[in-house]
């Protein structure tokens, strides 16, 4: 009786708040810690990015956006004479103090993203028209790269080469996603890590907003550390002490400055992880996605047996090893394509 109360009550409340914006942010505010682990960890995030703008060491969120940005104004049509006024001085003072730095320690800096940085902005330059703040901005990066050995910008917008068919056929392409499925059940034998990293490298080709790729696979094939892992997830009872490896996907939530974008690490790092899987299944491995929701238990292991920073966000586990062939998998009947699609349908 008194839990049928307590969910009226609820429901009650419940019903209240969802009428408006602010009455949730009250709700969740009182009566809700559910938010309240992503919400430190955007806030950490967005400070780390700022700190991070005048830090050129590893990869540079801001500069790789920006650059990205410079590829899609280069390759528009019409493209405009001159572009990009609004970024492009944020775009040269990044570049500049990861350049310098690279000078003097080039191991604190990510070469092929400098590189990248460096043939995009050339060919900015030698195509955008006059402009006060383009010619001040092209002689500071030409004088820059005064000393630098010439070559021919490669890393740059291209045309693909269409003239010949994609090496699969979509038959290939769907059986091999038929032939994927969830193992739970694996043999007992190491995976060569180079197969891991061909895999990560295949993933590494998938999509992602402003090319940041704000994801990491922090993988572990060490038994006992796997075992770890593996035992901190709620839903792996009762199989996980077989996983030969374990791969946890890790979320960078500071590669973004706005709390509007805090959900494209769910995005890209999903993107990237379904091609690992394809790659993972096409060199005879299996894999099982495990499910990671936010409980404030599990979080604070992960955390502490990763170190993860604050705005380092779980998105998932993946368990992959050679599959047992006597192992079952489920049936999992996947829904009709009339209940997963629709053409042209509005309010």
């Amino acid at each position: 009786m008194l839990e049928r109360f307590v969910h009226q009550i609820q429901h009650f409340i419940l019903y209240f708040a969802s009428k408006s914006g602010f009455l949730c942010s009250v709700y969740y505010a009182l009566c809700s810690a559910s938010f309240w682990r992503e919400h430190r960890g955007v806030a950490y995030g967005r400070l780390k990015h700022i700190k991070e703008a005048g830090n050129p060491v590893g990869s540079q969120y801001i500069l790789r956006r920006n650059i990205h940005l410079l590829e899609k104004g280069l390759l528009m049509r019409p493209r405009g004479k001159v572009f990009a006024l609004d970024y492009i001085q944020e775009t040269v003072g990044c570049y500049a103090r990861a350049f310098e730095l690279g000078r003097t320690s080039p191991d604190l800096v990510s070469q092929v993203e400098l590189q990248w940085a460096s043939d995009v902005l050339s060919l900015y330059f030698d195509v955008a028209g006059a402009h006060p703040i383009v010619d001040d901005l092209r002689n500071r990066f030409r004088t820059l790269r005064a000393d630098a050995p010439d070559r021919t910008p490669t890393a740059v917008p291209y045309k693909r080469d269409l003239a010949r068919p994609p090496s699969i056929k979509y038959e290939d392409l769907l059986a091999l996603a038929r032939r994927r499925r969830s193992a739970r059940w694996f043999l007992q034998k190491p995976v060569p890590r180079k197969m891991i990293d061909q895999a990560i490298a295949v993933a590494a080709l998938s999509p992602s907003a402003c090319n940041l790729q704000p994801f990491e696979f922090r993988v572990f094939d060490d038994p006992e550390l796997t075992k770890k892992v593996a035992s901190i997830p709620t839903g792996t009872l009762g199989f996980s002490q077989n996983f030969p490896v374990i791969v946890v996907l890790i979320g960078k939530l500071h590669a973004w400055s706005s709390e509007q974008d805090r959900h494209l690490i769910y995005i890209d790092a999903s993107l990237a992880a379904m091609a690992f899987l394809f790659a993972l299944e096409t060199q005879g491995l299996g894999s099982c996605c495990l499910n990671w929701p936010d409980l404030g238990p599990q979080e604070r292991r992960m955390s502490e047996l990763l170190g993860l920073e604050t705005d380092e966000r779980v998105i998932m586990l993946i368990a992959l090893g050679y599959p047992d062939p006597d192992g079952l998998v489920g049936y999992s009947q996947k829904k009709p394509l009339p209940e997963l699609r629709s053409f042209n349908i509005t309010a």
